[in-house]
C-alpha cells in the first residue's frame, strides 16, 4: 500500500478533531433531495471534522438509473468539493469509467478531492456484480490528513480479514455501508472486533432507511461504541493517545 498525503494541508496535526457519522434514508428519494439531506447535515458539523456519508447515500443501489446516476455524479462532483471547505468527509458515488459502473469511495477535503478508492468487493446477494465492476484491492492506500493515516473498507469489505490485515497501520478506518437489519448485529460485531483488532478508530455511517441496520457510529481503539440510531448525526472526538494507549497494553 501507499501513503497518499494531502498536498495542500499542513503537515502539523490538527490536535482532536471531530469524527461524524452521518445516518439517513435515501431509498426512493430523488438524487437531488439527497444531496439536499448531505448538504444540510455537513452545514451542522464543526470545522476541521472528518465526516462520513452511508454509502451511495445520494442515489442508493438504483440499478434501473445506473446511468442517471452516473451523470448525476459528473455533475454534482464540484458541488461535492464545495461541501468540504474548512472541513473533510466521505461518501461512495456510482461512477462510469469507460463502458463499466463503478462504486467509488471519494473523500474531499478543504474544497478538494483528494483520493477516490473503487469497491473491490461486491456483494453477490446483492447482485452487484452483474451491475458494478470491482475494484482492484492492490490500489487500496491510505491517505494522511493532519498526521491522521486513514484507511477505507466499502461496506460488503468489512468481512474480510484479509482487508483488516491490509490495512493495519490505520488510526482512522472508515466504513461506508448500506447493511441490512437482518445482520445488524453482525456490522455491530464486526466494527468493533476492526477497531480492537487493528487498535484504530473506526467511523461507520449507514443508511437509515427501514430495511436498514442503522449502527452507524464511532468506536474507539478499546472498543468503546459512540451509536444512536435515532440520530442523523453521531459525534466524538478523535484522541490520538487512545491509539497510542491501546498499543501499549495490548
Amino acid at each position: 500500500m501507499f501513503l497518499i498525503t494531502a498536498k495542500e494541508v499542513s503537515h502539523s496535526m490538527i490536535s482532536n478533531p471531530m469524527l461524524c457519522a452521518l445516518q439517513f434514508a435515501y431509498e426512493g428519494r430523488s438524487f437531488e433531495e439527497n444531496f439536499e439531506t448531505l448538504q444540510a447535515l455537513l452545514e451542522q458539523i464543526p470545522q476541521n471534522s472528518i465526516s462520513l456519508a452511508p454509502e451511495l447515500c445520494l442515489s442508493a443501489y438504483s440499478y434501473d438509473k445506473m446511468e442517471e446516476a452516473a451523470e448525476f455524479t459528473t455533475a454534482i462532483l464540484p458541488k461535492l468539493a464545495k461541501l468540504s471547505v474548512g472541513k473533510t468527509y466521505g461518501l461512495t458515488l456510482i461512477e462510469k469509467i469507460d463502458t463499466k459502473y463503478v462504486n467509488n469511495f471519494k473523500l474531499f477535503h478543504h474544497g478538494k478531492l483528494i483520493y477516490t478508492q473503487s469497491k473491490a468487493k461486491l456483494f453477490a446477494l446483492g447482485e452487484e456484480e452483474h451491475y458494478f465492476s470491482a475494484g482492484n484491492i492492490e490500489e487500496m492506500n491510505f491517505i494522511e490528513i493532519n498526521g491522521i493515516k486513514i484507511a477505507v473498507l466499502i461496506c460488503f469489505e468489512l468481512r474480510f480479514p484479509s482487508l483488516w490485515e491490509k490495512i493495519k497501520g490505520a488510526d482512522l478506518i472508515l466504513v461506508p455501508a448500506y447493511w441490512g437489519k437482518l445482520r445488524k448485529k453482525h456490522f455491530e460485531v464486526l466494527t468493533t472486533a476492526l477497531a480492537i483488532a487493528n487498535q484504530t478508530y473506526v467511523l461507520c455511517a449507514n443508511s437509515a432507511d427501514e430495511s436498514m441496520a442503522k449502527s452507524s457510529a464511532i468506536i474507539s481503539p478499546f472498543g468503546d461504541v459512540t451509536s444512536d440510531d435515532n440520530h442523523n448525526l453521531i459525534m466524538h472526538t478523535f484522541d490520538f493517545h487512545e491509539i497510542k494507549k491501546n498499543t501499549t497494553i495490548s
